[in-house]
């Protein structure tokens, strides 16, 4: 699976070790978004990564700051992208089976880098659900298109 990953300098660690674990895996991994380690503003590296998901560069896409909220909120704001935070691999599971998220974040300070590992690869290796998951997806892009959620 091609997959699109970056992270501030909080996450450039655990991300660089995320990346060679990707890439063992077989995936196609493309460092979409990469500070080197150096100070970078994460809303930056989340609108490159989640551009990429979005326009169908990348079918899943990976971003790691201190804490994972801001570049989750960053994220969710490019149209087409459903971006979740999680913090373990049922959050992870979820957020595919359930809400069908194409952008996976996580936290820095908060997720060491073996959690990190299994953590990606629940979320790579998870399909979502559909069935009644579909209408509350349908209902979460209406949102996105400015509309009150259709009943």
């Amino acid at each position: 699976m091609r997959v699109a990953v970056g992270s501030d300098h909080r996450g450039f660690q655990t991300m660089s070790s995320l990346v060679q674990h990707l890439r063992a895996d077989g995936h196609e991994v493309d460092l979409i978004a990469d500070c080197g380690g150096s100070s970078c503003d994460y809303p930056d590296v989340a609108y490159q990564v989640a551009r990429a998901v979005a326009e169908g560069q990348a079918e899943r896409g990976i971003l790691m700051c201190g804490t994972g909220i801001g570049m989750c909120i960053a994220a969710n704001k490019v149209k087409g992208v459903l971006a979740a935070l999680a913090q373990d691999e049922l959050s992870a599971q979820l957020s595919r089976t359930h809400n069908n998220a194409n952008v996976l974040c996580l936290s820095a300070d908060l997720t060491g880098t073996m959690l990190a590992k299994r953590i990606v690869d629940t979320f790579m290796k998870t399909n979502f659900e559909g069935g009644r998951h579909e209408r509350r997806i349908r209902k979460i892009l209406e949102i996105e298109e400015g509309h009150a959620p259709s009943k």
